[in-house]
């Protein structure tokens, strides 16, 4: 395979990052990681690899050269917590990777440059399920990590409209799966390994931000690398954006519930502590699907269950052997 036919991928060691590696090299292609992070072994086995700070643009011009294709997840990402400790922080570098990636892509005349977003532009959505058209009058976020990912969106058009980038931007919505550890600090990471992380410590009575009744519609990671690819090498994807996601609307209570049960604790002795939640804490976020599953082709499939289940054993896993 020719090296105009490979497909960058930034942060390709994160957890989405990492599913789209292996389907890319599933399917056949060549594949380039950039990421400041170390590269599981499996990857350095199997692609090259740029290791470092992409808000270098000599770094990001060079990662992108000679490269058809570049799948941009490069980005400080995190749970709630994460989003209010450190607002300029993430604000910052991840304006700033998106803006070296574009000019690295410009450079390299790369046949597509997908974005992958998130579905904190719809911070403060009031039509559900959100289509992609509701970002016209959906009032901007209030979080900087929500006006980060929108201003990486703005970047994208803007390149197109000045200079003839050709993108596809993707919105993951509450990805989860096997790949993200716990922290220490409840809310630094997404809430499914937090959960789980509680449950299997013991902890009870179970805490949850807020009331519990916000709801979230969780997609495991598999199918959000199966979405972006579909995005990135369709011709219907160019210049478009999709919402990337599940369609199982859930309150973190019942999302709660399922992850108790998956840990195999009585459903019986199940009980909350309701501690202060955040600022901003999204009260309801259930988009629609309709344009990707008409214009790609593309569903989830994987069951919520089957795919708690699945991360629980690997968190429980990735505990024993840090024991050992």
């Amino acid at each position: 395979m020719s090296e105009e036919q490979r497909t960058l991928v930034t942060g390709g060691a994160g957890m989405i990052g990492q599913a789209v590696v292996r389907r890319l090299l599933a399917d056949g292609r060549a594949v380039r990681v950039a990421d400041q992070r170390e590269a599981p072994a499996w990857m350095r086995e199997h692609c090259e690899i740029e290791r470092g700070d992409l808000r270098d643009r000599t770094l990001a011009e060079r990662s992108s050269a000679n490269v058809s294709h570049v799948i941009h997840l490069a980005a400080i990402v995190g749970g709630i917590g994460n989003f209010h400790r450190y607002p300029h922080t993430l604000l910052e570098a991840n304006n700033a990777l998106t803006a070296a990636l574009v000019r690295g892509a410009l450079a390299a005349d790369v046949e597509r440059f997908t974005y992958v977003s998130s579905s904190m532009v719809f911070e403060r959505a009031f039509r559900f399920p959100t289509p992609e058209s509701h970002l016209q009058e959906c009032p901007p976020p209030h979080s900087a990590y929500g006006f980060s990912k929108l201003a990486g969106e703005v970047y994208c058009r803007a390149a197109y409209e000045e200079h003839g980038l050709r993108y596809t931007i993707c919105r993951p919505f509450n990805a989860y799966g096997p790949g993200e550890s716990p922290e220490q600090e409840p809310g630094i990471a997404h809430a499914v390994p937090d959960l789980i992380a509680k449950v299997l410590s013991g902890q009870r009575p179970l805490q949850i931000f807020g009331a519990g009744s916000q709801t979230r519609t969780l997609t495991h990671v598999a199918d959000i690398a199966a979405g972006i690819l579909a995005a990135t090498f369709s011709p219907a994807g160019l210049g478009e954006d999709f919402n990337i996601s599940a369609e199982r609307e859930l309150t973190v209570q019942q999302i709660a519930t399922i992850i108790w049960r998956a840990c195999g604790e009585d459903p019986s002795e199940l009980a909350f502590e309701h501690v202060q939640s955040f600022p901003v804490d999204v009260q309801r976020r259930w988009p629609s699907v309709e344009k990707a599953r008409t214009q790609l082709g593309w569903a989830a499939q994987v069951p919520l269950e089957e795919g708690i289940a699945e991360t629980v054993a690997w968190l429980r896993e990735r505990q024993g052997a840090q024991a050992r």
